[in-house]
């Protein structure tokens, strides 16, 4: 059996029904492309939609002095550029969190499926935590390699005034810089986008787990897809708070890394102190906790406009209860 069947398959035993009412098999290749557009859709359009916050956020980390917080940051931000100052970076944001997005949840999906059934049915569910873990930190491994070149063009757009656009600001810092200056930032990047996807993923894997099993008082099958959308929400944003705390400190080292190149992380960690790396933690715990809500609330959307298959939440396999003495 080569990895492509093995990915084709659902790690937790049950077999997923395609029907009419589906667009195509769960696990195949238009499966995982469709995913993979939803993941754009869901990535490109949130960080989007919220880079008057990231803004302020970059340059609380690389200047606190003068954007102290975060209402702070945005009357200084406004005043020294008019409201159109607020949307520096939107162009490199779009784009490189639309391929991260697509490398993300789509690698996620085949990595999940991959491992899962690698581990045996009994395995993946007893051990569906780690297996979410490693899934989304291999996803996240190769997002950050397509994320890591326009993230430093916005880093640099955003946190000073060496170009004000990314047609200008590219070609500026490959002429000037080498190419090897879009990847300066991918060490860090990785620090902070790694923990912070397997907490994304983990965190919220488990929390819908959990609203199914406690707070909803009624079985996933039997709620309607808005219902289904809005636990998909409500899990979102639960593990949204989450990312922010762990990923912080290297978000920190990427903002001042990317504004200036000479210095490695380690002089910077140096220089920020145990405190420094906190800074702007209030701006991205409300930036990223709306921001991960709305990105699997758009990607489980997607699902549904496309009539994907959507796996239930994990149960126990059959053979497993026997071998526990599990009652029904």
């Amino acid at each position: 059996m080569s990895l492509f069947d093995i990915a084709k398959q659902n790690p937790f035993g049950k077999p997923v029904v395609s029907d009419a009412a589906t667009s195509c098999e769960f696990g195949s290749t238009e499966y995982y492309l469709k995913c993979m557009i939803g993941g754009a859709l869901s990535c490109g359009l949130t960080h989007t939609a919220v880079v008057p916050l990231d803004l302020v956020k970059c340059r609380m980390q690389v200047d606190a002095a003068k954007y102290p917080s975060l209402g702070k940051g945005l009357k200084v931000t406004v005043a020294e550029g008019g409201v159109k100052a607020l949307a520096r970076g939107w162009a490199p944001t779009f784009i490189g969190y639309s391929m991260q997005g697509t490398c993300k949840f789509g690698f996620y999906e085949i990595f999940k499926n991959l491992y899962g059934n690698a581990m045996g049915e009994e395995n993946a569910f007893l051990y569906r935590t780690s297996l979410y873990l490693a899934a989304s930190a291999s996803a996240e491994f190769f997002a950050d390699i397509a994320l890591a070149p326009m993230e430093a063009v916005k880093v640099r757009i955003q946190t000073s005034d060496y170009a004000s656009t990314l047609r200008e600001c590219f070609p500026k810092m490959r002429a000037e810089e080498g190419n090897g200056t879009f990847i300066r930032g991918l060490k860090p990047l990785w620090m902070r986008q790694i923990p912070y996807t397997m907490m994304k993923f983990a965190c919220f894997e488990k929390t819908v787990e959990a609203l199914y099993q406690y707070v909803v008082p009624k079985p996933r099958a039997q709620c309607s897809k808005s219902e289904q959308l809005m636990v998909t929400f409500a899990a979102g944003y639960i593990a949204g708070v989450f990312c922010a705390i762990v990923s912080h400190p290297a978000d920190s080292v990427v903002s001042v890394i990317n504004k200036d190149p000479s210095k490695s992380a380690g002089q910077i960690l140096k220089e920020m102190g145990p405190k420094g790396v906190w800074k702007g933690l209030g701006a991205r715990i409300i930036m990223i906790g709306t921001l991960t809500a709305l990105q699997w609330f758009i990607y489980d959307g997607v699902k549904v406009a496309l009539r994907l298959p959507r796996p239930p939440p994990p149960t126990m396999p059959e053979s497993l209860k026997k071998k526990l003495g599990v009652q029904e």
